[in-house]
C-alpha cells in the first residue's frame, strides 16, 4: 500500500471515528458475506456502527485519542464497533452476538476501550453484566419515588380507615 493511500485511509478512519470515545474491537475473520451482512443488520437495528480497519492504520488514526489504547498489541484485521444508547448497551449486544456460536461462530469480542482504559475480552464480559443506562434510570426512579409512595400511604391510610368507619356508622343509623 503506497504512502499516499495509507494517509487517505488514515484520514478517513480518523474522520469516521471523530467524537467516538468508547468502542469495542471485534474479529470476524472467516465469516462469509451473507452472515456478515446479517450481522451488520442486527447491529444497525441497535444503532451500532461497525468499521473494519487495519490495525496499523487505526493506530495512526487514533493516536492521541481516547481510542488509542484499544489498538495496542492487536494483530490482524479487526472491526471497531461503537454507538448504541450507551457503552454498556453496546457491550451487552456485542457479548450476546459473541455467545451466539451457532450463527456467528467466527465473531468474537477482542477488546475495547472505555474512558481511555483498555479492556480485554474478559473485562468486556464483566461490563456486559452492568445495568444499562435505561436500567440505571429505572432503578434510580424507583429509589427516588419509593419513600414518597411510602409516606403517601402512611398519611392516607389512617384517613381512609377513619372514612370507612364513619361511613359504616352513617349507614347503620339510617
Amino acid at each position: 500500500m503506497s504512502k499516499y493511500v495509507k494517509e487517505l485511509v488514515t484520514r478517513d478512519i480518523k474522520r469516521e471515528l471523530d467524537g467516538v470515545e468508547d468502542a469495542v474491537l471485534v474479529s470476524y475473520v472467516g465469516m462469509d458475506a451473507i452472515t456478515t451482512n446479517e450481522l451488520r443488520g442486527e447491529l444497525d437495528a441497535k444503532d451500532i456502527r461497525m468499521l473494519v480497519v487495519k490495525n496499523s492504520l487505526a493506530r495512526r488514526a487514533t493516536e492521541g485519542s481516547s481510542l488509542a489504547p484499544a489498538f495496542e498489541g492487536t494483530r490482524g484485521q479487526v472491526a471497531v464497533c461503537w454507538g448504541a444508547s450507551d457503552f454498556v448497551s453496546l457491550v451487552k449486544e456485542i457479548v450476546r452476538l459473541d455467545k451466539d456460536s451457532s450463527k456467528y461462530e467466527k465473531f468474537t469480542a477482542a477488546g475495547g476501550v472505555m474512558d481511555g482504559e483498555k479492556l480485554d475480552a474478559d473485562r468486556l464480559k464483566e461490563v456486559s453484566k452492568w445495568p444499562s443506562r435505561e436500567e440505571q434510570i429505572s432503578m434510580l426512579s424507583g429509589q427516588i419515588l419509593g419513600p414518597g409512595s411510602q409516606l403517601s400511604a402512611a398519611l392516607l391510610g389512617p384517613g381512609k380507615k377513619l372514612n370507612s368507619q364513619i361511613k359504616k356508622i352513617a349507614e347503620g343509623d339510617e
